[in-house]
């Protein structure tokens, strides 16, 4: 079996959010006679998607091709729209949500769902969050690495992050808001350097900000093989070791203790990162994830897992018991 963990969708249709609220920032669809649509920000380009972001059909004609047997479907990031207005953000959470609880239950067998939540405000958030757990369906929610430049460790999420453990909600946590974005824009650099930089950044501020250790429960998979997180946890130890003082404020539990008790995805595009991963925190917390259906994503979900010569235990983990795990679903879901 293979789950993916790590999917993007749109609604087909998104009204017209700055006729609505009154101000740009919003994302448009402006749909091509070819299947395709360009995704339009305060009237400029900013990328072209095809049909497979937004229709099903399209979707498990890709996963019959590429043999995977369940998506867990989440917003593409740039929806999450923390910027804005809370209350307009969680209209847009909604409609967002609305319409993957809606894909989900028409093929309940062949995806998941997580919502997004207007981070921003701590209420709005746990409210969208509570619906999405107990009247959508759905397993958990995606959320940024950052919102709007404060850290997951910021005190006024934990209320977010407490609830999302007693409503058994996983947690993927995607890099959007690169920071330092504006001085690299030359060759695709914030999707190259400041992805796996913020990714890290998100783990690091849940771990010296106590998040895990106050929370054992909470179930938070990272995309991207956990970024630069995993190849810099020396420098991080060493850190925490050298300069308590500032690193140690808020837990004083070493990081590296904490590895293997989150999840990260399996996308790291190269075999020898995979091995590294597995020999840092084991074959029990990296999910097969492909962010499909993106360019940097793998052209072929778990292909790279499929064809190496990892043994047969660990290719089961990783290609879909571990996702398994992280959404709390038994191993007999596919039966």
């Amino acid at each position: 079996m293979v789950v993916d963990i790590h999917t993007h969708i749109l609604p087909k249709q998104i009204p017209d959010l700055e006729e609505k609220f009154g101000y740009g920032g919003w994302i448009s669809l402006d749909h091509n006679r070819d299947g395709t649509a360009n995704m339009m920000k305060n009237g400029k380009h900013f990328r072209v998607v095809d049909c497979n972001c937004w229709d099903p059909i399209a979707r498990l004609e890709d996963c019959q091709d590429s043999g995977v047997d369940l998506q867990v479907l989440s917003t593409i990031p740039v929806m999450f729209s923390y910027w804005a207005e809370p209350q307009h953000t969680h209209k847009l959470s909604r409609i967002l949500n609305d319409d993957i609880a809606y894909t989900v239950n028409e093929n309940p067998k062949r995806f998941v769902g997580l919502g997004t939540i207007p981070m921003q405000d701590e209420d709005l958030a746990i409210s969208e969050l509570e619906r999405c757990m107990n009247e959508l369906g759905l397993s958990g929610v995606q959320i940024g690495s950052n919102i709007n430049g404060k850290n997951l460790s910021a005190s006024k999420f934990f209320p977010i992050f407490e609830a999302a453990s007693d409503l058994g909600a996983s947690i993927f946590v995607h890099p959007w808001d690169i920071m330092g974005k504006d001085q690299m824009e030359k060759y695709w650099l914030p999707w190259l350097v400041g992805m796996p930089a913020e990714t890290s950044r998100a783990i690091c501020s849940m771990i010296f900000g106590g998040v895990f250790e106050r929370l054992p429960n909470l179930r938070v998979a990272f995309a991207h093989g956990g970024g630069a997180f995993p190849a810099t946890i020396g420098r991080i130890q060493h850190g925490f070791d050298s300069r308590p003082d500032l690193c140690a404020i808020d837990n004083t539990v070493d990081p590296k203790d904490y590895l293997g008790k989150f999840w990260i995805d399996s996308l790291v595009h190269d075999l020898d990162m995979l091995h590294f991963l597995i020999n840092k925190i084991g074959n029990k917390k990296i999910a097969m994830g492909s962010d499909y259906p993106f360019p940097l994503g793998e052209t072929k979900p778990g292909s790279l897992i499929k064809n190496s010569n990892l043994t047969k235990e660990t290719k089961a983990n990783i290609l879909y018991k571990n996702a398994l795990d992280w959404l709390d679903f038994k191993n007999d879901f596919f039966e």
